[in-house]
């Protein structure tokens, strides 16, 4: 059995389009209860623990976990599944540090607040460049995989099934901000959680986890070696990728910014518990490929094709499809839509208020938010039309992310610092890690990234520190 099998392409654009109206009716309706700037960006700050909890896992679990991470574990063994869930630890580490955030900005909006008062205007401006280009690739891995996974699953053109998703999910943001955000994404996790868990229940009916184990000894020992270099690198790349990706997008910071003051670590720390097992269940799907005989065709969508095979196996053969299709639908809208969210308020708040020095009322900030919103959207779409392979996409910006760990973690915690240094050293990390992702070897740019920033993070702290100034917006 084929991916293409799974559905035919009434049936696929029927499912698709009316998730699409379920989610644009939902944004409405929660959209009612934003009625001010404030309540469009941030929810009116008064997010709880269950919802805090579920956005923060819904969008971690994007279309690269259900993705990347069965790629991952198909092609570097037990390591790779496990280099995957190591990026858990990133939102583990922001739970602390989103109470030290709340606390220091407890006015704070975007991501670009804490650069422009720790570093400056210089040092404002290198982390909006980093976080804009990271969004928009981010971005373009969500569209590329919706509309690979549409066409593959149920025929759908992948330029048409792309935009689909893309319009769905910037409708229902357009609608209600964060609190249409947050409540789609707290039905989406539920969704993500029980259809993931039911999938691989149904794969060890299938094929027990000692025939797994057998299977590889014997034919493919290399996935099972602890000291394979790759997949080890693999883990460490990850779990910076992970470290950099909660520390400067806006993404986390305006979850942080969003929930209760003393919710946010809480929640926090209760989405990374809850994502940590996901990429390991997805994962396992892809290792039980070769006792189950299933012929892997296109390695990226191992993760589907396995799971279309165990379901067609049992009696829910006739709706394998179905449920594929919802809950990657659900991982990918979880993701699009945080990240229109995230991006249009930096666009809005430091670009629009920020950089070109414009004033906005209640009466013209949607407008303004709106456009933001769609320009976003257009320019992943076009970006995404190239359809290339989402992990090369996604980790190249690894690099990126990494440079800014250290600087984060210092300007909360240290009250004085050499910017020059710390801005220098987040430039140089970023060069120096895109060249050897490129030139020597994938998994190393975001490590090379992280460790020259931080010996320069580390020097600003003894060569000619200055006072920072205070975190007051």
């Amino acid at each position: 059995m084929t991916l293409a099998a799974a559905l035919n392409q009434s049936t696929g654009w029927a499912i698709v389009i009316s998730l699409g109206v379920l989610w644009v009716l939902l944004g409405i309706y929660w959209g009612r209860r934003a009625k001010t700037s404030e309540g469009f960006m941030l929810a009116g700050r008064n997010v709880g623990l269950a919802l805090g909890a579920a956005t923060a896992m819904a969008t971690w679990v994007t279309s690269n976990t259900t993705m990347v991470a069965p790629l991952l574990a198909y092609e570097k063994g037990v390591w790779g599944m496990l280099a995957y869930a190591s990026a858990s630890f990133g939102l583990l580490l922001f739970a602390p540090l989103a109470f030290r955030i709340r606390k220091l900005l407890p006015n704070g909006v975007t991501a670009g607040d804490f650069f422009r008062l720790r570093y400056g205007r210089l040092g404002w401006a290198v982390f909006l460049v980093i976080t804009l280009v990271y969004s928009i690739t981010w971005l373009v891995t969500m569209a590329i995989a919706g509309g690979k996974l549409l066409e593959a699953l149920a025929a759908i053109p992948f330029a048409q099934g792309m935009t689909l998703i893309l319009v769905v999910c910037v409708l229902y943001t357009l609608f209600g901000g964060l609190y249409a955000v947050i409540g789609t994404d707290f039905i989406q996790s539920l969704i993500i959680l029980i259809g993931i868990v039911f999938i691989d229940f149904v794969v060890i009916q299938n094929v027990e986890v000692a025939a797994v184990h057998t299977h590889l000894a014997r034919e493919q020992p290399a996935l099972l070696d602890i000291m394979m270099p790759a997949a080890l690198l693999a883990i460490f790349n990850n779990m910076l990728f992970g470290f950099g990706e909660v520390m400067h997008n806006n993404v986390w910071w305006s979850r942080a910014f969003a929930m209760r003051e003393k919710i946010a670590p809480k929640a926090f720390f209760l989405s990374g518990i809850l994502w940590f097992p996901i990429p390991i269940a997805a994962g396992f799907i892809a290792l039980a490929a070769g006792p189950l005989g299933v012929n892997v065709t296109d390695p990226s969508k191992v993760g589907p094709q396995v799971a279309e095979h165990v379901l067609g196996l049992s009696a829910l053969g006739p709706y394998a499809g179905v449920i594929i299709l919802v809950v990657l639908f659900c991982s990918m809208a979880s993701s699009i839509d945080s990240l229109l969210a995230a991006t249009s308020d930096l666009l809005v708040r430091d670009i629009y208020e920020g950089v070109f020095k414009k004033s906005l009322t209640p009466e013209t900030f949607r407008p303004v938010a709106a456009v933001c919103i769609i320009s976003v959207s257009v320019i992943a779409w076009l970006l995404a039309l190239s359809g290339l392979p989402v992990d090369q996409v996604l980790f190249s910006s690894g690099p990126l992310v990494a440079s800014l760990i250290w600087p984060v973690i210092a300007g909360l915690f240290w009250k004085q610092l050499n910017r020059t240094l710390v801005i220098l050293g987040i430039v140089f990390a970023c060069g120096i890690g895109l060249w050897c992702y490129f030139e020597v070897q994938t998994y190393t740019g975001a490590l090379v990234a992280a460790a020259i920033s931080m010996i320069f993070t580390i020097a600003a702290r003894y060569l000619g520190p200055q006072p920072l100034n205070p975190l007051s917006s």
